[in-house]
């Protein structure tokens, strides 16, 4: 399959399904695919010689327990679909994954970016209270101590006590 049926058939599925996507040069697509948890995942689909690479960032490197988020990744690998969790070089989270040119269809770039989304979002509050529980609960403490907002933490109140203090001691 050419690289112009490639870009036709993603181009195609993107505006289909209505999802926010830019280009850039003629190989890649920027998706913007929201989310709930995790409110928005960036999805770049590069087209190679081959087929599609697709990459999505999910997480900065882990404040704390790094070899627990590696260990839940590694455990959720075995259930993810056409993609994978894997780190750069300075150990920042994100998933990758590539996909056959002669499998390139709208229903499949559908289902890898549906993947891409479910994990992305899904596993983003479990990777956040393991790697970054003690960052989590200064901030909660913090914001009580201003008479800030709670509402995009209110997802971690339990890992702090009624207080604002660490629920530990």
């Amino acid at each position: 399959m050419s690289t112009t049926e490639l870009e036709g058939i993603i181009e195609g599925a993107l505006r289909e399904r209505d999802l926010e996507f830019s280009r850039k040069g003629e190989e890649n697509f920027i998706v913007q695919l929201p989310g709930e948890r995790k409110l928005k995942t960036t999805c770049l689909l590069t087209i190679g010689q081959h087929g599609v690479r697709v990459e999505a960032f999910v997480c900065r490197h882990p404040d704390e327990n790094i070899a627990e988020v590696h260990k839940y990744l590694l455990r959720r690998n075995r259930r993810l679909y056409g993609v994978h969790y894997t780190i750069d070089k300075i150990g920042d989270i994100y998933l990758v994954g590539r996909i056959s040119a002669h499998a390139v269809t709208p229903d499949e770039i559908d289902r890898v970016l549906g993947q891409v989304l479910e994990a992305a979002d899904g596993d983003f509050n479990q990777i956040l209270e393991i790697g970054f529980a003690e960052s989590i609960r200064r901030e909660w403490k913090w914001r009580v101590s201003r008479g800030e907002s709670l509402a995009n933490l209110k997802a971690f109140e339990h890992l702090v006590d009624h207080d604002g203090t660490d629920d530990r001691s």
